[in-house]
């Protein structure tokens, strides 16, 4: 039976949102994955390091998922629902959680770790990247890029000027490595289909993936919600298409 509406709306306002764990879109909603798999990546260069720090960890899902991880692996997260969550998938694992504001210093010495990963990073401070890298090690991140969902903030921001759409450009991010002292040998950029198959999706989405549309509310945005979800009855899933990059640093021997 399909669900009206306030159903959906309800629904999504009441599930809860901590952690990176994306299966309550499942058969709701899709997004195109890169080619390269990041997770996959992440986990060879875990099976070769022997200090690892995954930065902004969310709840854990990522670094959980990888078959390895060095004798030393540590996380960290500056979200305390998510902390809590990382810390019980991660600790099991051998891996340290650390409660970390997001903002420099990172909480390690110079030189602490041959490998720093992230997955979509809300920021990033290259100039700690490069300090808590040993010589010759190596960042290994998958970023969000440039005007990824677009056409989503867009629908209820209407039209951005460009540079804030352009603000996660992967030609910033060489510049900000390079500018660190590291070297960029790899640098890939995808735009990836992402369909939204009930209004529902939506608001979880925007609830969860809060810079989207700041200041995000169903009763601010509820008749532009209501428009959408007629649309999507009618037409079938709402489109966009999101921005990834994955980028592979070194700080030189």
């Amino acid at each position: 039976m399909n669900r009206s509406f306030d159903q959906l709306l309800d629904e999504a306002v009441n599930e809860p949102t901590e952690g990176w764990d994306f299966s309550w879109f499942e058969g709701r909603a899709t997004e195109q994955r890169p080619s390269w798999g990041y997770q996959r990546l992440m986990g060879e260069r875990m099976a070769r390091a022997t200090a690892a720090l995954d930065i902004q960890t969310g709840g854990g899902e990522v670094l959980a998922g990888i078959p390895a991880h060095p004798p030393l692996t540590v996380a960290t997260e500056a979200y305390p629902p998510n902390v809590t969550k990382a810390t019980r998938l991660l600790h099991p694992r051998g891996v340290a959680v650390v409660a970390d504001p997001d903002e420099p210093p990172l909480p390690f010495a110079d030189a602490a770790f041959d490998l720093v990963v992230c997955r979509h990073p809300v920021t990033v401070w290259w100039n700690e990247i490069a300090r808590v890298l040993a010589p010759g090690g190596t960042y290994l991140a998958q970023h969000v890029g440039p005007s990824s969902a677009a056409e989503l903030y867009e629908y209820f921001l209407g039209p951005q000027p460009d540079e804030n759409n352009n603000v996660r450009h992967p030609d910033h991010d060489r510049a900000g490595a390079e500018a660190a002292g590291l070297e960029v040998v790899d640098l890939r950029a995808e735009r990836l289909r992402l369909e939204f198959h009930d209004i529902g999706t939506v608001v979880y989405f925007l609830r969860k993936v809060v810079w989207m549309v700041p200041g995000f509310t169903v009763d601010k945005y509820r008749d532009r919600l209501r428009e959408l979800h007629e649309q999507i009855e009618d037409q079938g899933p709402f489109v966009a298409h999101s921005a990834r990059h994955l980028i592979e640093a070194r700080r030189p021997e």
